[in-house]
């Protein structure tokens, strides 16, 4: 009986950690961009919903005929954790969106406090070597004792792009080469004479309306905050009283997003840091009213940020339109070590 002990360790533990694997998958379905707590789990690299069915699968497949009974099971594990790894599987379709309407380039980036952190010539160089028509920029700020500071540069800006027109709110500037209509609040207004340090806190979402060619077209730059404070242990109170306040931040801009692009006639995109992973609830909302820019993309796994591991491994930046705009192409540019996120390059057209 002793002997046999050993011999069915391996296929018991097997069965443990998928039925863990599944649990977890159950209560990321039910909770991810629910509760607050989850923004912790949701950190993780999307590419995990892969990686760990599979392992599954391959043991599952060499373990002993009694446990191969596990095989569907993982299989269908894998399929439900499929939509949450952020795989394109449009890029490996022929084709792309095209349509009929005048054409325009879009670039969007967060920026990592502007010019503020490298040389500022080199900086701009960048910008003007994108030569898009409309740039969704983030991070206009700068980072100073550890905490985000106002910086002002429009001079330089108006004279590295001369033509262009510059709407900038908190932290976030569009510049657009079509005539500015409009620049609608979106979410409650905040009383004139805010301080500056008040709208970054409360304004992560600045709407441009431009006219393109004859045609109102709203666009969205945005900048979602971040979930979690890397400064803080997460053996302190501090973090996870930083993670829910972070969490109903979150909410307010999402919220105030979805609510202004739902009741909005115009043609439109949107487009920025959202600092959510394709495997994060919180863009359920955005995914299901409106398209995201992916399907235009050649590549199979879209990354924008790689953090402290170095590489690519999460998409943090996201472009969404509707119907009336079709994305003919869609890519992440090389950030040339000016930020820790890579820059989103998109060139869309407007359908009749």
């Amino acid at each position: 009986m002793d002997s046999a002990r050993p011999r069915s360790l391996g296929p018991r533990s097997l069965v443990a950690v998928t039925a863990c694997w599944g649990a977890f998958l159950l209560l990321d379905r039910l909770l991810s961009g629910r509760w607050w707590f989850w923004l912790i789990p949701d950190l993780a690299p999307p590419l995990l919903f892969l990686a760990v069915p599979v392992l599954l699968l391959a043991l599952a497949v060499v373990t002993r005929p009694s446990r191969r009974w596990l095989v569907p099971v993982v299989v269908a594990l894998l399929l439900a954790g499929l939509p949450r790894t952020g795989l394109n599987p449009a890029a490996l379709l022929p084709g792309r969106d095209r349509a009929p309407g005048p054409a325009f380039s879009v670039f969007s980036w967060n920026t990592e406090y502007w010019d503020t952190t490298d040389d500022p010539d080199a900086f701009y160089r960048y910008l003007r070597s994108r030569d898009a028509d409309v740039y969704l920029l983030q991070e206009y700020l700068a980072w100073v004792q550890e905490t985000p500071t106002r910086i002002d540069r429009l001079d330089r800006i108006r004279q590295e792009f001369p033509g262009y027109r510059v709407a900038v709110l908190g932290e976030l500037v569009t510049l657009s080469r079509f005539p500015v209509l409009a620049t609608p609040t979106v979410g409650a207004a905040l009383p004139a004479g805010t301080p500056w340090e008040v709208t970054f806190a409360r304004k992560k979402v600045l709407r441009t309306d431009v006219d393109v060619h004859g045609r109102a077209v709203s666009l969205y730059n945005v900048h979602i905050p971040v979930q979690v404070d890397t400064r803080q242990s997460v053996f302190g109170g501090d973090f996870y009283r930083t993670v829910r306040a972070a969490d109903a931040a979150r909410r307010e801009q999402y919220t105030a997003l979805e609510s202004d692009a739902a009741a909005n006639h115009h043609p439109l995109l949107i487009a920025g840091d959202f600092n959510t992973t394709p495997a994060m609830g919180d863009l359920s909302g955005l995914r299901a009213r409106f398209r995201d820019a992916r399907s235009a993309s050649g590549d199979l796994y879209p990354g924008s940020w790689g953090g402290l591991l170095g590489s690519d491994l999460w998409r943090l930046d996201w472009a969404f339109t509707d119907r009336r705009v079709a994305v003919e192409r869609y890519s992440f540019a090389d950030q040339r070590g000016m930020s820790d996120h890579r820059g989103q390059q998109l060139r869309v057209a407007l359908r009749p």
